[in-house]
């Protein structure tokens, strides 16, 4: 008898999760909050290790697709002082493949296949029913009931309650994004600037990095330590709202004074760095938040977490390609002994914690180093990551 299985989330570790399953003959349902696969912006890019990552595609069958969508070139990385001088610029070699980068909604489309999605679905509350399942209740007013239900919707989970109180932590960093488009045409110094991957710069407490995406498209982002983690005059948190993810509109109603605000903020750097901020059209405020690093909870039947739902830490390329292996490890692990689904469950969530903790602490202290009060520890971590 086949279990009837669902997914929160159709984010990378949803789909990778959901496509594996389906490659071993499993249906599984994926229950998504968004109207539609376009129905918002699909974020940024993400660089895709071999180990991690390119291995969930590789269990997912599609590793050859994704070889011809992604960018080898991505991976370049080059790192300023904060008056425009280059203190690194690697650039990959021939061949190297180690971490090639792909926009997110290119990697959404290549693992959504034939995964059944059902969109619109916005899950409210997960209520496991002892031995008989997990109830899943929706906005839309309907509920059904799962033998297994998979929490891989994120930070703000709706699934995680259920299984844990904990709820995400402010680290006391915060990142405001805009971005250039056609940036080669419009833009072309500020293009010659970020090349083909990536340029960082580093300062007391705060940083710039923008990042190439495919179709002249180049992500920004300023990086700044500060007490608080929500923009001028928020709304008050209230037990009805305490579990609602941060506002992640811009910053402020007016563009412009969003805009003066960073340059007055990153005031006296290289004036090439500061038209990265002063040419963004938009700013949207994600201050990052994080779980504990030890983050688990006591096993329940037919629930289980993934992904930033499980162990949400900082985004230093860790945490996607984590979790796209997560839910490309649990899918095989059920496909292989589908007869005690529950025991199968439990084991990968002992073996999870144990990886996920690990990173977790990683990419916690490697935030510490990377927007610090010693600019030389950014350099450092980066030398240590990449040497040349």
């Amino acid at each position: 008898m086949r279990h009837r299985i669902a997914v929160v989330g159709a984010g990378p570790v949803g789909l990778a999760f959901a496509r594996v399953l389906h490659r071993h003959g499993y249906p599984v349902t994926v229950l998504e909050r968004d109207a539609g696969r376009d129905a918002r912006p699909a974020g940024g890019t993400l660089d895709l290790h071999t180990g991690l990552g390119q291995l969930a595609l590789e269990k997912a069958g599609v590793l050859e697709e994704f070889r011809a969508l992604s960018r080898p070139e991505g991976q370049a990385m080059r790192i300023l002082d904060t008056d425009g001088s280059v203190l690194r610029d690697w650039r990959p070699g021939p061949g190297e493949r180690a971490n090639p980068e792909i926009d997110r909604g290119h990697l959404r489309d290549l693992l959504l296949g034939p995964v059944d999605v059902q969109w619109g679905r916005a899950v409210t509350q997960v209520v496991p029913q002892g031995g008989d399942g997990v109830l899943v209740r929706t906005a839309d007013g309907r509920q059904e009931t799962f033998d297994l239900v998979i929490g891989a919707d994120g930070a703000w989970s709706r699934v995680r309650p259920a299984l844990s109180s904990v709820t995400p932590h402010y680290t006391g960093v915060t990142l405001v994004e805009t971005s250039l488009d056609d940036v080669d045409t419009r833009h072309p110094d500020l293009a010659r600037l970020v090349g083909d991957g990536s340029v960082a710069v580093y300062g007391v407490n705060r940083a710039v990095v923008a990042q190439r995406n495919s179709g002249g498209h180049v992500k920004v982002y300023a990086q700044y330590r500060t007490e608080s983690d929500r923009r001028p005059d928020p709304a008050p948190r209230t037990a009805a709202n305490q579990h609602a993810a941060p506002d992640t509109t811009a910053a402020a109603a007016d563009a412009d004074a969003v805009r003066a605000g960073l340059l007055a903020l990153f005031e006296g750097w290289a004036a090439p760095v500061l038209d990265l901020l002063r040419r963004g059209t938009s700013f949207v405020h994600r201050p990052l938040y994080v779980l504990p690093v030890s983050h688990t909870w006591a096993h329940v039947r037919g629930l289980t977490l993934l992904g930033d739902a499980a162990h949400l830490m900082p985004p230093l390329g860790a945490g996607a390609n984590l979790a796209m292996l997560e839910g490309a490890e649990l899918a095989e692990a059920i496909a292989a002994g589908p007869s005690d689904l529950d025991a199968a469950v439990r084991t990968f969530e002992e073996r999870m914690w144990a990886r996920a903790g690990r990173w977790a602490g990683i990419t916690r202290a490697g935030l510490e180093r990377l927007v610090s009060p010693d600019p030389s520890q950014a350099l450092a971590l980066f030398d240590e990551v990449q040497p040349s």
